[in-house]
């Protein structure tokens, strides 16, 4: 596996949290109680937050009262988020294209556009057949992605932020059916140059990595509050899928 994937990089950064901090509890709680809802979960539920960043769904999820096991690939996120670890919660440095725990869990989420990172697209089946293997015959498992359609509108965009005195200049292109936003970080004078890569997966792309690991489709939503998904003017693309 190639050191040189740009996700190693800048999810260890401190600078994608600053950017990013705007990612808060309070979304995270809206979307897992409308989830957990729909999904009918209960105190049994083993539940794994795949590509679990700093922790903020699985926290809620543990804080309702579920069996929660949260993994990343960055290991500042997880040295920082262990510490709240506890006989319902645990957190664990991990690659989703490697196996973990087969037959275990009852429900795994990859939730805010946690996929897709990668430059080989046989990867993505990768984590599909990872997570098949750990689900418990009937588990379920929920993509929540970005809707490419909308995202291609505001493709060759710019924008810039300064955010606690750190300034962020951002710029989104279309390469290789990949959307790249080149960050620039003005801090103290000095320039920091970092990438994101993702590749503009559709529905028709998922259900082809879900059909090749025996998953079956069951719902797909538009958006946090669980409406139903537009192609074209949706935010997200959420999808729900059984073991």
């Amino acid at each position: 596996m190639q050191t040189s994937e740009w996700f190693k990089d800048w999810f260890n950064s401190p600078y994608y949290h600053i950017l990013y901090k705007h990612r808060d509890e309070n979304e995270a709680a809206q979307f897992i109680d409308k989830l957990s809802e729909h999904l009918h979960l209960n105190k049994s539920n083993l539940i794994w937050d795949l590509a679990c960043g700093k922790g903020r769904h699985s926290l809620y999820l543990n804080k309702k009262g579920y069996n929660v096991v949260g993994t990343d690939l960055a290991a500042q996120n997880i040295n920082w988020i262990a510490e709240q670890s506890n006989e319902r919660l645990e957190f664990y440095i991990h690659d989703m294209r490697a196996p973990f725990r087969v037959n275990y869990f009852s429900h795994v989420l990859n939730l805010f556009t946690s996929i897709g990172y990668f430059e080989n697209e046989k990867d993505n089946s990768k984590v599909f057949k990872t997570v098949y293997n750990s689900l418990q015959p009937g588990g379920i498992f929920v993509i929540d992605f970005f809707n490419s359609n909308r995202v291609l509108k505001n493709v060759g965009s710019s924008y810039e932020v300064e955010i606690e005195k750190i300034g962020f200049k951002i710029f989104k292109t279309l390469i290789d059916k990949k959307i790249i936003k080149r960050i620039e970080v003005i801090d103290a004078k000095e320039k920091i140059f970092f990438e994101e890569k993702v590749s503009l997966l559709t529905k028709e792309d998922f259900m082809k990595f879900s059909v090749n690991a025996g998953f079956k489709l069951l719902e797909t939503f538009g958006d946090y509050d669980l409406n139903a998904f537009e192609k074209e003017n949706s935010k997200r693309l959420i999808l729900i899928f059984r073991k």
